[in-house]
């Protein structure tokens, strides 16, 4: 086993499998600095740089795969997808179900998400649960290094699109981005495990749609994705102290979803709090509540969600994401309730 960061861990696999797939290739805004060590080992030819037009490179990207390659697109921020959503959500979703199965995109999607480090609501979104509402499409939200590099192995092996997000918050890359610009006094709410662990020495694809259960527990359900988890985890540990046993489950793709897993945990403990930094409204915690409740399980429920746009002013966008202290809150208030 290896230690990497959480970035350096999908590099790691995305080379693995272009020295495998030479269809593989990897283009979008800032790739050339961001992906250096794959434009060194792989050349201009399957690393490229492309203009800040998310429009054109994305159509490019789903017209690449169409005509038999496997291209990684890199956007800057997922909050920027929106400019070039044709591309993925009328064309390379749509195509393979428009065919019966003759042409299909397979496009990676490599998105950083997520809020915590004062970037306001226009660079700090997470969005997996809008998307995933789009059918054809794949969404996934990994939570630790070995994890990542894995689901990107397999990613890359689906005929369909995929969207791949990448916290902020647990890349080491844009962490220190983010760290410079005169923001050399702000304090991150970085987990304290995460961006950082152990990897395999060879990469084998971890099959999209398999959940996972980070900890164990028999009085409450703590489900997340992504940076939820670790927030999940923390809250826990802290609810331990006060001899509440609690689970964490962790979600890493949303779709496909781990229907099964879901309704184990909520049955096992009766208890539910979901940890989503997507928005509340029509999203990934409202699917889940109709999962437990089409499947027949009662639960106690809650959610812990951002509600509404993310403020700039890193004091007010503290209350606005779920952090530690509120899941610690929901979870005693439903436990009591």
């Amino acid at each position: 086993m290896r230690l990497m960061y959480f970035s350096e861990a999908i590099d790691d696999a995305l080379a693995q499998a272009m020295v495998e797939d030479p269809n593989i290739i990897v283009f979008g805004e800032d790739v050339l600095l961001l992906r250096r060590n794959l434009l060194a080992r792989f050349g201009p030819a399957r690393v490229r740089g492309t203009p800040i037009s998310e429009s054109a490179f994305l159509g490019a990207g789903v017209a690449a795969a169409m005509a038999g390659l496997r291209p990684v697109v890199e956007v800057w921020q997922v909050d920027f997808l929106s400019v070039g959503l044709d591309a993925l959500i009328n064309h390379a979703a749509k195509l393979e179900a428009f065919t019966h199965g003759n042409w299909t995109a397979p496009i990676v999607v490599r998105v950083p998400c997520g809020g915590g480090y004062g970037d306001g609501g226009q660079h700090e979104q997470s969005l997996w649960g809008w998307l995933a509402h789009i059918p054809g499409l794949s969404i996934v939200v990994p939570s630790t290094p070995a994890d990542a590099g894995r689901l990107m192995l397999s990613a890359l092996r689906q005929d369909g699109p995929v969207v791949f997000f990448e916290h902020k918050l647990l890349s080491e890359i844009y962490l220190a981005a983010l760290g410079s610009g005169g923001r050399e006094s702000v304090q991150f709410d970085v987990p304290a495990e995460g961006n950082r662990g152990p990897v395999p020495d060879k990469w084998a694809p971890l099959p999209l749609g398999e959940a996972i259960i980070r900890r164990d527990g028999g009085d409450l359900s703590l489900i997340s994705i992504g940076v939820g988890v670790h927030r999940a985890l923390e809250a826990a540990q802290a609810l331990g102290k006060d001899g509440v046993s609690a689970q964490v489950l962790d979600l890493r793709t949303i779709q496909p979803i781990d229907k099964f897993q879901v309704c184990q945990a909520a049955a096992k403990t009766g208890h539910v709090l979901i940890i989503d930094e997507d928005y509340e409204g029509f999203g990934l915690s409202g699917e889940l509540a109709a999962i437990l409740l089409e499947a027949g399980i009662s639960v106690k429920y809650a959610r812990v969600c951002t509600q509404t746009t993310i403020p700039y002013a890193q004091q007010l966008e503290k209350q606005m994401l779920p952090n530690t202290e509120c899941i610690i809150a929901s979870a005693k208030s439903l436990l009591v309730g």
